[in-house]
């Protein structure tokens, strides 16, 4: 069905104002079959409107809305011929377009809107509107306008030779237009303003234009129209610059991210958005344009102007770009999931639970390193029974051990108290994060209150990480649930604040502390009673498991899975300075570091049986290597699978074994050699981690010579 008929056009469009002509516009949609509740519809338009003003310059209105009042998205047409105040800076609408889009968007009409609102950024399309005579004209405007497929200005790069020519702002008709024009090859330009009917530019000769590559994000509070509008205005004014630029639309169509190699290569950045930008720290490090959305749409010309000037200063100075990078990626605006839009099921529940865990682990690394440090401290202080006293502290008002009263400055036992106190703070938070963020993952904001309180619950009845596991997955199914309701429109107002949080968590937390709980509690119970028991050779057997899972894909699904078991467990190990968690831990980490290392120290004895690439790679491998980046063997393994997976695999068992058997032991999640004073026995950790990397390395010799020695008789036998 087509999003627009000839009942939904309004040739002779009158009104008081933009509201009394939105609902004669609206009454055509009420007629047309596509509105049940025209009232909820304009309800809902004019909320919209107090967001932001929906008219744009050039003489256009585009009221727009998502409405549980419509049925389908369509779009209505009018035209005024007196125009009509739409909130324009420039003057009243004479072209008005009605977008109204189900309350559940994202289907494949949907889809259609970006288009038609990239349409009215174009002057033909405009003019041919207000020289139609007739509704059908109209929807025959409109209709081919949407099943077109609109070329992308970023479809390929202006020809270098090409000169730019100047060009007027697209979306304005007459006068206020900015002109803008490419200069000299540092990719700087000129422009003034038109007055009265005419323009006059000035345009420096370019010998040799620059073509410059942006760039950007554009979004607005509901993504319909502004989002893609401008971009259009964006990706129009780059190419009438003599420029390239790709706009990655944040809007209610969905969206498609930016090609991390493009954001690399590009010379500056445009985000035009009324919403925070999602992962803005993809962009750090480059130049950046920072404005409203309305902007990207009325300023295209001059917000590319200041992009190609921006760039030329930062290609004048470097250290501007070094600095940024430095400093870090530019607030995200957001939180951020690790969950791919198309992803299967089995891999988005993986991604669920990596979501949890990376927001976790800096909870578990502050935590634990903390009471590893108290623990040190307190065997100066107190000797071997250090660890043990220094628990006694506390921060209970009138107790004599509380920290917070008794704390001394000069004194080792007041500040092993100090760090316990803290680390065990930090501790306590690591359950309910991990079930908050794996909420979060499932049902986005919605998710946190159910998973974090259902952590917290899961905690105070003894469940340990996998009751968070429970509540995690638990509280993000029931949120994402209760927040697709289909409520009343006096509802929907307090749904995210008031409903969501309060039905999700009244219900996660009633289900697991009535019906999950006690079952779960007996099978942590169990799992914690069963670590406590290992000893010689089964304790031995489970490093060289998790030794081998590390090595198996060096960071992929099975080395992650290995990674999270250690990581969760410790909170479980409480004050306990040799408990099997902490030697997990220890077994894991050490198994992980063993074949980048291996890769690096069989490149420096045999340089010859490997590429120039590899070699170079090899001297990474030391540094990331040493500080636990399995993923650094990964070229290795990708040129050589077998070879370097079963030497890998082999040499990470031998040292999750052996850390296992030494009794070292971790209570860091991360490091590699820089937590190394926090490692218990950390002469045998490191003697496990030399023996894994030794017989890695061997075996990646020995296997790659045989390799060698088989082909030289293969040539030597065809000569």
């Amino acid at each position: 069905m087509s999003l627009i008929t000839e009942e939904q056009v309004v040739l002779d469009l009158t009104g008081a104002d933009r509201h009394a002509a939105t609902r004669t516009l609206g009454e055509r949609l009420v007629a047309s079959g596509r509105c049940t509740d025209l009232d909820q519809f304009i309800d809902d338009v004019r909320k919209r409107e107090e967001t932001m003003a929906t008219g744009l310059p050039g003489g256009i209105g585009i009221p727009h809305a998502r409405s549980a009042a419509i049925t389908e998205p369509s779009l209505v047409f009018g035209r005024s011929t007196d125009g009509i105040d739409w909130g324009a800076k420039d003057g009243p609408a004479k072209l008005i377009f009605l977008i109204a889009a189900p309350e559940g968007g994202g289907d494949a009409h949907m889809q259609m809107l970006p288009k038609l609102a990239r349409a009215l950024m174009k002057k033909d399309f405009k003019a041919a509107l207000t020289a139609a005579t007739s509704e059908a004209e109209v929807v025959g405007i409109v209709s081919a306008q949407v099943e077109l497929d609109p070329p992308k200005a970023t479809a390929a790069a202006a020809p270098a030779a090409a000169r730019p020519e100047a060009v007027s702002d697209p979306t304005s008709d007459t006068t206020g237009a900015s002109v803008v024009a490419a200069s000299a090859a540092n990719g700087t330009a000129s422009s003034t303003a038109a007055s009265g009917g005419g323009v006059t530019t000035a345009v420096a000769e370019p010998e040799a234009p620059r073509v410059l590559h942006f760039v950007g994000v554009t979004s607005c509070p509901t993504g319909i129209a502004h989002t893609y509008m401008a971009a259009e205005g964006l990706e129009n004014a780059a190419k009438a610059a003599g420029h390239v630029m790709t706009v990655e639309t944040q809007g209610s169509a969905g969206t498609t991210p930016l090609d991390p190699a493009e954001i690399a290569a590009a010379d500056a950045v445009i985000f035009a958005h009324d919403l925070p930008v999602k992962d803005a720290g993809r962009f750090a490090g480059k130049p950046t344009i920072d404005v409203g959305v309305k902007k990207g749409i009325s300023d295209g010309p001059a917000l590319i102007q200041r992009a190609s000037d921006l760039a030329a200063e930062w290609r004048a100075d470097p250290s501007k770009a070094a600095a940024a990078t430095a400093a870090g990626p530019a607030a995200s605006g957001g939180l951020t999931s690790k969950v791919e839009g198309g992803a299967s099921t089995g891999t988005k529940i993986r991604q669920w639970l990596m979501t949890g865990v990376s927001y976790m682990i800096p909870f578990v690394a502050a935590g634990g390193i903390m009471i590893a440090l108290s623990f040190m401290l307190a065997q100066i202080a107190m000797g071997e029974q250090g660890a043990i006293e220094i628990v006694k502290y506390n921060l209970i008002p009138g107790d004599p051990l509380n920290v917070a009263q008794t704390f001394n400055p000069v004194s080792l036992t007041s500040w092993a108290a100090l760090f316990f106190v803290i680390g065990g703070a930090s501790f306590g938070f690591l359950v309910p994060i991990l079930s908050g963020f794996i909420a979060f993952a499932i049902a986005d904001r919605p998710g946190l209150v159910p998973g974090i309180v259902g952590g917290s619950i899961a905690v105070t009845m003894g469940a340990g990480f996998i009751g968070g596991l429970a509540t995690g997955f638990l509280g993000g199914f029931l949120a994402l649930w209760v927040s697709r309701w289909k409520v009343a429109k006096g509802v929907r107002g307090v749904m995210p604040v008031v409903v969501i949080p309060l039905v999700s968590t009244l219900l996660t937390a009633g289900i697991f502390i009535t019906v999950l709980g006690r079952p779960i509690k007996a099978l942590s119970d169990g799992l914690t009673s069963a670590l406590n028991g290992m000893n010689g050779s089964s304790a031995i057997i489970l490093g060289v498991i998790l030794g081998a899972m590390m090595g198996f894909d060096l960071g992929g699904p099975v080395n992650k899975t290995a990674y999270t078991f250690a990581t969760t467990g410790l909170a479980a190990a409480g004050a306990v300075t040799d408990a099997p968690q902490l030697k997990i831990m220890a077994a894991v980490m050490a198994a992980g570091m063993v074949a980048p290392l291996a890769m690096a120290l069989a490149t420096t004895i045999r340089p010859h049986l490997f590429s120039e690439p590899e070699r170079e790679n090899g001297k990474a491998a030391w540094l990331l290597g040493a500080s636990f980046i399995s993923e650094g063997a990964i070229p290795f393994a990708a040129a050589d699978p077998f070879r370097i997976i079963a030497s890998s695999l082999v040499g990470s068992a031998v040292t999750g074994g052996l850390v296992m058997w030494f009794g070292a032991t971790l209570r860091a999640p991360h490091g590699g050699i820089w937590v190394l004073p926090l490692i218990g026995n950390f002469m045998l950790f490191v003697l496990a981690l030399a023996i894994g990397v030794a017989v890695t390395a061997a075996m990646v010799i020995a296997l790659k010579s045989r390799e060698r020695n088989l082909e030289a008789i293969d040539a030597s036998a065809t000569v």
